[in-house]
């Protein structure tokens, strides 16, 4: 048996650990790290240089600058001053909420903004007789839109970039997601106020609690240490590490400047050491980490081109980029209903650029599209915590996701097989 059919086992029962969660899923990829170390598809030695990657830097920084919003009330207090603002009007309601989210989530933990933002929207619509199910639903899909707005917004969009590095390609810049980031926001709070509301009734009877979170929602929305020198100190950090990111400067690169940010804010005692180190997602971070690996071998084994072989020989031999990246967009589409976006993204993206490479196209369209489709989990209450979050506080059921959901999906596909083109052409 050849080591690329090796690899692809070793792969097929990381993908099966994924979808079932028997395992969880930083334990399935470090394991599947060190399968790949110890059959020999990658040196033993660089079997966890994953951790060493700088990506897993920048992203465990601002895990620590965005945790830092929340534990000071800064993040609060924004969203609740950008609510009252808006007034209680439905539709200013609803694209105050929405925009307000978008952008925190950008920078932030689209759970945490979530979060933090869910009492306040309950209570105005207790107050105003306002459809809580309308409010709600769009808040946690303005979450998952808002997260691809940039590099560290939602980890797919972490994933795909460490894939691009990992195959010698030019990554991601930190910003350059808004280009498809900014439109799918605006579609998403588009549809919403147009067509999705539509979906449920405009006043509903008094069902959930806007306590009723889980422990783990609960415990991100509620701020520790509301001292406002704090929330200006949080508030110029993020702005200033966010700024040097957007200048891009070679002597301060993106991991270098969030890592001076989160120790500033450390040795500043804005949070403790303790805080720091809770506020990292540790599973995104070994998950991230093990993927790479995984990836490396399935280029080093020829597993990935094993695949793309296959799979272009199904599309008809020669496919053109934008089939290919429709086909792709709409598989990991499906799978991130269901499993983490984070897996789902890490699973296709090592795949996605051995295909592109097959028909000879850039691959950075095709990972872009696995990304944004990783993040287009607006069909069941499991595809995202923010979904999660608002289930029991808005009363839906399962059925109510499906159906503001999917039309939200087909309009993140429309909008993205139109703009990613046009930004990453597929024959530059």
């Amino acid at each position: 048996m050849s080591k690329a059919v090796q690899c692809l086992i070793v792969l097929a029962v990381v993908a099966i650990c994924f979808v079932t969660e028997i395992i969880p899923l930083a334990v399935t990829a470090m394991a599947g790290a060190t399968a790949c170390g110890v059959l020999g598809f990658v040196p033993v030695k660089t079997t966890y240089n994953g951790l060493a990657n700088s990506t897993v830097v920048l992203f465990a920084a601002m895990f620590v600058l965005s945790s830092a919003m929340f534990k000071t009330g800064l993040a609060q207090k924004v969203g609740i001053a950008v609510v009252n603002a808006v007034g209680s009007g439905e539709n200013s309601l609803m694209i105050g909420v929405m925009a307000i989210t978008s952008l925190l989530s950008a920078v932030c933990s689209n759970t945490g903004t979530a979060a933090a933002l869910l009492p306040v929207v309950v209570g105005i619509c207790e107050t105003s007789g306002l459809s809580k199910k309308r409010q709600l639903m769009a808040m946690a899909f303005a979450a998952g839109a808002g997260g691809i707005i940039t590099l560290i917004g939602t980890p797919p969009n972490i994933i795909a970039s460490g894939a691009l590095g990992a195959a010698g390609m030019k990554e991601f810049g930190f910003f350059e997601f808004a280009w498809i980031g900014i439109p799918l926001s605006a579609a998403t709070i588009a549809y919403m106020a147009l067509i999705g509301k539509r979906f449920f009734p405009a006043r509903d009877e008094n069902v959930g609690d806007a306590g009723a979170l889980d422990d783990e929602f609960a415990a991100e929305a509620k701020a520790d240490d509301e001292d406002p020198k704090k929330q200006a100190v949080v508030g110029f950090m993020m702005i200033a590490v966010v700024v040097v990111m957007a200048l891009n400067l070679k002597a301060l690169p993106l991991h270098v400047a969030a890592t001076i940010g989160a120790l500033l804010l450390v040795i500043l005692k804005v949070v403790s050491v303790q805080d720091a180190y809770s506020g990292i997602d540790w599973t995104t971070i070994f998950l991230f980490a093990g993927m790479m690996t995984v990836a490396s071998a399935m280029d080093k084994t020829g597993a990935g081109k094993l695949v793309a072989d296959q799979v272009v020989g199904i599309l008809g031999g020669s496919p053109s980029p934008i089939f290919v990246t429709a086909v792709l967009f709409t598989l990991s589409c499906v799978l991130t209903q269901f499993m983490s976006n984070t897996a789902s993204a890490a699973l296709l993206c090592p795949i996605g650029i051995s295909i592109a490479q097959s028909i000879g196209a850039d691959p950075h369209a095709v990972l872009m599209a696995i990304a944004v489709a990783a993040s287009c989990a607006y069909a069941t209450p499991v595809g995202t915590p923010p979904n999660t979050l608002v289930l029991t506080p808005g009363g839906f059921a399962f059925m109510d996701y499906m159906k503001a959901g999917i039309p939200l999906i087909i309009v993140s596909f429309i909008v993205s097989l139109i703009v990613i083109p046009m930004v990453w052409p597929f024959f530059p």
